[in-house]
């Protein structure tokens, strides 16, 4: 009979190595909570707030890393590796490791028929993870007006809208309805609208000017600062009071190496530090999460600018966390 088992003095040889690399592993896990800790820590914030973190089906998670891996269309063909990918439990303690009092659960669907079942199970989440903001999803469909109202009913404060997966027009006579009735609750909506990285048929500003234009008190949160748009979304929001902006990858290495901000925006930028929220999309993201507090960091528009895009800002939007 063929046995393939280490003997014992060869197992006794790979234990220490495999040991060795999960201490290493830890080491390196700490040594970085320690540091985004310090960033908040010297800006004298109690913690961060992350409007755009990934939880959702840990099926659908792994089906998401695998488009990731294989370089889909959606991802630009980029070399895009998950810096994070961990079980959801551990997911969870990774970010409060970090310091971080309240983040989402985007999670979004790409076909009709979907986001009924994402919003239950994004409302067990909820229930379960009380620092994580109840989030909801919708898509253009029959029905949406309905259990747009339901999730709201059930204690959703954040939405999320991928225009770019979904392949839909958010101006479409579907969701108006839909956009109505988060008007008039006030909760936000985390919109993917922008073209990057790679564009669809419906992102960019212009859907967007026309939801707008229907409901100009929507609250949305252009995810990523509308890249590569970004002037046309700063301008967006320069004529809406209720649009707010993400950091969702902004300013870094991999980001600036693809599709730069332009640094004659920033002192837009800067005029807006009221609508600018911290976002990571945390866990799909090929560096390390201190990268992107780092590379906000080092736009040096001020510590009080870091202090309301990292925290105030969010707290002052979704009220206690």
């Amino acid at each position: 009979m063929n046995d393939h088992r280490p003997a014992p003095a060869e197992a006794a040889s790979a234990s220490p190595a495999v040991s060795s690399s999960a201490r290493r592993s830890a080491e390196k896990a700490a040594e970085e909570a320690a540091e985004v800790r310090r960033f908040w820590g010297r800006l004298g914030l109690p913690g961060l707030i992350d409007v755009h973190t990934h939880f959702m089906p840990e099926r659908l998670l792994n089906k998401v890393w695998e488009y990731f891996d294989a370089r889909g269309p959606l991802t630009g063909g980029l070399a895009w590796p998950i810096s994070y990918r961990q079980q959801e439990a551990e997911r969870a303690a990774v970010l409060r490791r970090f310091g971080v009092r309240a983040f989402t659960a985007m999670l979004y669907p790409h076909k009709p028929g979907m986001a009924r079942w994402l919003n239950d199970w994004a409302a067990g989440f909820a229930r379960r993870t009380p620092d994580c903001l109840h989030t909801a999803t919708l898509f253009p469909e029959p029905g949406v007006e309905t259990y747009v109202r339901e999730a709201i009913e059930a204690g959703a404060r954040v939405f999320k809208a991928h225009v770019q997966v979904g392949a839909y027009d958010p101006a479409g006579e579907l969701l108006r309805p839909a956009w109505g009735v988060l008007a008039e609750a006030r909760v936000p909506v985390v919109i993917h609208c922008g073209s990057g990285p790679a564009p669809g048929k419906h992102t960019g500003p212009g859907p967007i000017a026309r939801v707008l234009a229907r409901h100009p008190r929507l609250r949305l949160i252009v995810a990523h600062l509308g890249m590569p748009e970004y002037e046309d979304f700063l301008g967006l929001a320069e004529r809406y009071r209720e649009i707010r902006l993400d950091t969702t990858m902004a300013f870094t290495d991999f980001t600036e190496a693809l599709t730069p901000y332009p640094r004659r925006a920033l002192p837009r930028l800067a005029a807006l530090g009221d609508r600018v929220l911290l976002g990571s999309d945390f866990p799909n993201i090929p560096y390390p999460y201190l990268h992107q507090l780092r590379a906000l960091e080092r736009l040096d528009l001020g510590e009080e600018w870091l202090r309301a895009v990292c925290h105030d800002n969010a707290a002052e939007l979704f009220g206690p966390v």
